[in-house]
C-alpha cells in the first residue's frame, strides 16, 4: 500500500492525467468546429501524441490549431510537456 493510500490522501495526478484534463478543457472548442482530439500517448520525454478526428482529420488548419492552441495550452498548464505531435 502506498503512503498516500495509507494516509487517505489522493496521489498526485500523473502527467497523462494532467494532459487529459487540459485536452478535456480544449475539446469543446475543437468539437464546435466539427472535430475532436484523442490523447494517444505521453512518452517519458514529455512528448504528447494526439489524433485528430472528424473535420480536424486532414484539415489544413489542424497544424496551426495543434501548434498555437493545443501545444501552447499544454505547455503552459502542464509542466513536463515538451511538445505535441499528431499521429494518424
Amino acid at each position: 500500500m502506498t503512503q498516500a493510500a495509507q494516509t487517505g490522501e489522493s496521489a498526485a495526478p500523473s502527467l497523462r492525467e494532467r494532459v487529459q484534463g487540459v485536452l478535456n478543457l480544449i475539446r469543446p472548442a475543437v468539437q464546435a468546429d466539427g472535430g475532436d482530439i484523442e490523447l494517444v500517448d505521453v512518452d517519458e520525454s514529455g512528448v504528447v501524441h494526439v489524433r485528430f478526428h472528424g473535420a480536424c482529420h486532414g484539415c489544413p488548419s489542424s497544424t496551426m490549431t495543434l501548434q498555437h492552441g493545443i501545444e501552447r495550452n499544454l505547455r503552459e498548464r502542464v509542466p513536463g510537456v515538451t511538445r505535441v505531435v499528431p499521429v494518424t
